[in-house]
């Protein structure tokens, strides 16, 4: 039985790498559709009426009452969408260096920090939200954010690895200059 190789061409890496170019495809059209239907909910909103009865809950509220949440969670939606493009960019670019046999290359290291600080923020983005639904949606302050430390702790190991990388790259370097 013969095992798959991490790294080059016709490695896992290079499978994972046709994998994030597809989800980064995905993206950019669902970025591209949630601006899209945003930009559409804030024009509707200054004229609610072209929708006639249309209800947006089980309540039957009109959605002229429900425009400001409707509005706010699409343009999260749509920050959130990005905060992941953000990521699967980098990730690209990451295995892009390990498919080329480079796991260490120097700007990985800058790739990984912002791919730590684009996790800090999807996490700070669903804080702010979830206040934001607390002041525009009635009865939101029942729903408790759920305060996890997964995503915090995948934020810090995240910083550390590219501190392993920078001192993969560090050593790789000197490794060149011994003769």
């Amino acid at each position: 039985m013969r095992l798959m190789r991490t790294l080059g061409p016709g490695s896992i890496s290079s499978l994972l790498k046709i994998i994030l170019d597809v989800v980064y495809v995905a993206l950019w059209i669902g970025v591209g559709a949630v601006s899209l239907i945003t930009l559409g909910a804030v024009l509707l909103s200054f004229n609610p009426d072209l929708l006639g009865e249309f209800t947006m809950n089980m309540n039957g509220d009109k959605l002229v009452r429900q425009w400001p949440s409707v509005i706010g969670a699409l343009f999260t939606a749509a920050l959130y969408l990005a905060g992941i493009l953000v990521i699967v960019s980098r990730l690209r670019r990451i295995f892009a260096t390990l498919m080329a046999g480079d796991p260490f290359h120097p700007e990985n290291v800058a790739r990984l920090r912002i791919i730590g600080m684009a996790l800090a923020a999807l996490e700070l983005i669903r804080y702010a939200f979830w206040i934001f639904s607390i002041w525009v949606i009635p009865g939101a302050t029942k729903v408790q954010p759920t305060l996890s430390t997964t995503p915090w702790f995948s934020v810090l190991v995240v910083f550390v690895l590219a501190e392993v990388f920078r001192e993969g790259a560090r050593l790789r370097r000197e490794a060149e200059l011994t003769i």
